[in-house]
């Protein structure tokens, strides 16, 4: 019984220890979310948990204890992301529209547990942010079908935001009316120009009227209001269930596989990824001199320190009748000595230049 006894008096111990441990650990989760606040950065890093799990794992020699250790560990992770997000619950993230739209999904996805703030359009979101009644702005950057969304570009080029995160979000694009309406009863459909052109096969086959709409979730909201079984909105399930709207069809995308890319815009430019695998990929916003061969220039010096170019597109510049910005995407971390060294390049051949991201 004594040795009972005295093996319980070393697990009281040891259970202190990692109660201590536990609550140190805690903080410094704390500590986390408090600087991911200020960058706009989610709670959320699955690369980085996978790395640690891997890691830690390995420090654990006898290899049946190793498999509850993996557990303990994600256990652990799962309580720590618990406590950023209720911390998070004083984070304002701004959306364009209102709840149900794409955007709003985003954003509870990317910062689970934040304030959401609906806006009515882009710019207002973005300024926001940019004026700290936001701490965050996630708007939508391209869609897979329908491009790049022109106005969200635009304000990256000429505003003062930064872009830290990511996220691909798939877009199902749904036909939706009040109680009655049908396919065949339908005769004019609102929503967004992008979810529009993201139907546009549909739209066409059965000769609907299409009108524009500031956002998909304020068209859904709308049509519910009207109660006009001739009317509907393509807008999100989401909507659906929010607006009391009834699914006439679903999935009606021109293209099976329908994503759109969403940025998280803060006022903070974060490019400390020297410790961990981030930092992947990055966004400049520049003009060039009207010199011939100015952007290939450019473009030869990103090339000589080795990036990879994922997307290169012009845009006009509204201040500037026919002048145009250029807008590049690269493959790999901007903040080592290559891509120090590159921007100050670029730097030097460029009227207007911006680190607009990096994430």
């Amino acid at each position: 019984m004594d040795e009972l006894k005295e093996i319980r008096s070393r697990i009281n111990q040891m259970d202190a220890q990692i109660a201590d441990l536990f609550e140190q650990r805690m903080r410094a989760s704390r500590e986390v979310i408090e600087y991911k606040m200020k960058r706009g950065m989610s709670v959320y890093d699955p690369v980085r948990e996978a790395e640690l799990v891997e890691k830690n794992s390995a420090l654990v020699a006898d290899d049946t204890i190793r498999e509850y250790y993996v557990s303990f560990e994600k256990n652990l992770m799962s309580l720590s992301r618990s406590y950023q997000e209720r911390i998070m619950n004083g984070l304002k993230v701004a959306y364009a529209g209102v709840p149900g739209a794409f955007g709003a999904i985003a954003a509870a996805k990317m910062f689970p547990g934040a304030r959401l703030v609906p806006c009515l359009d882009f710019e207002q979101a973005y300024a926001a942010c940019s004026s700290g009644e936001a701490d965050v702005a996630v708007l939508p950057l391209e869609n897979s079908s329908a491009g790049e969304v022109g106005a969200v570009t635009d304000l990256m080029f000429s505003g003062d935001l930064f872009v830290n995160q990511v996220l691909e979000l798939e877009a199902v694009q749904n036909l939706l009316g009040c109680e009655g309406a049908t396919p065949e009863t339908v005769r004019e459909v609102v929503s967004h120009p992008q979810a529009l052109s993201q139907c546009a096969a549909y739209i066409h086959e059965r000769k609907y009227i299409t009108r524009e709409y500031p956002n998909t979730a304020m068209a859904a909201r709308m049509v519910a209001e009207r109660n006009d079984p001739s009317v509907a909105a393509i807008a999100s399930g989401e909507s659906a269930e929010l607006y009391g709207l009834k699914l006439i069809e679903a999935n009606i995308n021109s293209s099976g596989v329908n994503t759109t890319r969403f940025a998280a815009f803060s006022r903070v430019l974060f490019t400390d990824n020297g410790r961990r695998k981030m930092g992947r990929h990055f966004i400049l916003t520049f003009t060039v001199r009207n010199e011939a061969g100015s952007l290939a220039k450019m473009l030869n010096i990103i090339g000589a320190h080795g990036y990879n170019m994922c997307s290169l597109r012009s845009r006009p510049m509204k201040d500037l009748k026919w002048n145009y910005y250029f807008y590049i995407e690269l493959d790999g971390n901007v903040n080592t000595e290559e891509g120090r060294s590159m921007i100050n390049e670029l730097g030097t051949l460029c009227e207007r230049f911006k680190l607009a991201g990096s994430f």
